[in-house]
């Protein structure tokens, strides 16, 4: 007989890994139509591990001015919450598509869960992601050349949820061209920069990345 005390952790998500850049609009008819499966109980939860093309995403909160150089790279409005960020070759971007009616309907705990994910996995290759307070996503302190100290993002986050589904995710940057970071004001903040794993010293592969997403994935959702 089972016990009815034991935690209710749902079986692990699917996992699906796109081959190649994935247009953006492509990536939105893709959680659309998964999350309406989902929701209809017809498809289980999933993970969608992509990089997309050069691109800029505007979300509900995004600010025109701080979009700098508009005719750099396509810019798409979309309904995540944020503002201004980048998207790209070199960064895993991780589309979490969850079911909250079984995992539990709070979305602070869910944001704090993604914050959690990607900062273990960072931990794995050394590297102390943390967060801060009135900022969105995963920091990473240091000393510039002058010894002062500095804080750069490494990580974005952006959800949305639908009857207590989510969708959108986190993007992780692995080896990303930071320069193109300097069309927006990522998620408008201006007084710091932004790093990736690379630029922090630490030379691994996007399959790498994946596997430690995965392991970590368990570590704080739970599943098998």
């Amino acid at each position: 007989m089972s016990d009815p005390t034991a935690p209710n952790i749902p079986p692990a998500p699917l996992w699906k890994t796109a081959p190649g850049p994935v247009p953006y609009l492509d990536a939105l008819a893709g959680m659309e139509a998964r999350v309406a499966a989902i929701q209809t109980g017809t498809a289980p939860e999933l993970i969608w591990l992509l990089e997309h093309p050069p691109l800029y995403t505007a979300g509900t909160s995004a600010d025109a001015a701080e979009l700098i150089d508009p005719g750099r790279f396509p810019v798409f409005e979309t309904g995540r919450g944020g503002r201004h960020t980048y998207h790209g070759p070199g960064q895993r971007v991780a589309y979490v598509m969850l079911d909250l009616n079984r995992r539990g309907p709070d979305l602070r705990a869910y944001v704090r869960h993604l914050e959690d994910w990607m900062i273990r996995t960072l931990a794995y290759f050394g590297i102390t992601g943390e967060r801060r307070e009135g900022r969105i996503g995963i920091w990473v302190a240091g000393r510039d050349d002058a010894g002062r100290i500095t804080e750069k993002k490494i990580g974005a986050i952006g959800v949305r949820v639908r009857r207590w589904v989510t969708f959108h995710g986190l993007a992780l940057n692995v080896n990303p061209d930071l320069g193109h970071f300097e069309g927006i004001v990522p998620c408008g903040i201006r007084d710091y920069g932004v790093t990736s794993l690379h630029d922090q010293g630490v030379n691994v592969s996007m399959d790498e990345v994946d596997a430690v997403l995965k392991e970590t994935f368990k570590d704080v959702f739970g599943g098998g």
